[in-house]
């Protein structure tokens, strides 16, 4: 019948080849002299997901329990399921593999160091835990942003990684819409976003003005306010009413106040939503430049930002 059971000499099966992908992804990431500085970010990423070394286990298993490998159907769903997550690991870790090889050696140092393969194992385990890709990719931006940017301490970098995984792809739509228009009310957002205004009393409304709520209360967004000078935050004066007050509540899709993002907010843009990546080069830090079909802009500490 051709079993690939049948002999140890069998052809490899596809989720022999997703396992192995691992190791050759190690092999092959960087030309000899790098080699071993690209194992240690590699290995670190590894060993930060839990199912990595089941799957391999049980891939090791199938060629001496390869008989029971029909029967156990459970096994054989669990292994092609992990197949299509080893392919999205691979493909992220030679993404990231490539950026680095485009940073130089300026980062060879920083790549080693325990402090980023820290940061490099905490970003690994929110990218397992994420379920979509745009959240994986910002995962991947933010630890190759890490690797060759220094706006901020790896404190801060460990605040961001931990904001990816508190915040929903709604909160990241509006934290773009911001970045992209500085100074756009509830409303320019929402209508860039999603269109038609729905009802106050609605779910749909709930859930905006939560999602505001959770940005600014996060310290990831703010309404704009005029400064002094030397950046202290001048106070607003109350609103006057002329006749009687308004007899509703400030609607959830307000059009007066405008919002822009925090220091932080920006810094955060940067990191995580974001290809470029900022690179030293003799002493001095340069942007690495984006491609012409990007309409990501060059900037410095203000941050860098995807358009939604």
């Amino acid at each position: 019948m051709g079993d690939s059971e049948s002999n140890g000499n069998s052809t490899p099966t596809p989720i022999d080849n997703a396992g192995a992908a691992i190791f050759d992804k190690i092999a092959s990431t960087a030309p000899t002299p790098r080699k071993r500085i690209f194992e240690k970010f590699i290995l670190a990423a590894l060993g930060s997901i839990p199912w990595v070394g089941g799957f391999i286990s049980t891939m090791a298993s199938l060629k001496t329990e390869s008989g029971d490998v029909r029967a156990d159907e459970m096994r054989t769903q669990w292994l092609n399921e992990h197949q299509r997550k080893i392919g999205l690991l691979s493909g992220t870790l030679r993404d990231i593999s490539d950026r680095f090889e485009k940073l130089g050696d300026q980062i060879n140092e920083r790549i080693q160091s325990e402090d980023y393969l820290d940061l490099v194992r905490r970003a690994f385990r929110i990218w397992d835990q994420a379920d979509t890709e745009e959240k994986r990719r910002d995962v991947a931006n933010l630890v190759a942003n890490a690797s060759g940017t220094r706006l901020c301490s790896d404190d801060v970098v460990r605040l961001f990684i931990d904001w990816l995984n508190l915040y929903h792809e709604a909160h990241f739509a509006v934290i773009r819409e911001i970045h992209r228009s500085p100074g756009v009310t509830r409303y320019d957002i929402w209508m860039e976003i999603y269109g038609d205004i729905p009802r106050e009393d609605s779910a749909e409304a709930d859930l905006y003005k939560l999602l505001i709520r959770d940005l600014s209360t996060g310290g990831v967004i703010r309404q704009e306010r005029d400064t002094t000078v030397d950046g202290k935050f001048l106070r607003k004066h109350p609103r006057k009413y002329r006749g009687p007050a308004p007899s509703t509540m400030e609607s959830a899709f307000e059009d007066k106040k405008p919002y822009v993002l925090t220091a932080l907010g920006q810094q955060f843009v940067h990191y995580a939503m974001t290809d470029a990546v900022r690179r030293i080069e003799n002493g001095e830090a340069k942007e690495a430049q984006p491609s012409p079909e990007d309409n990501t802009q060059t900037c410095t500490d203000a941050g860098l930002g995807t358009p939604h």
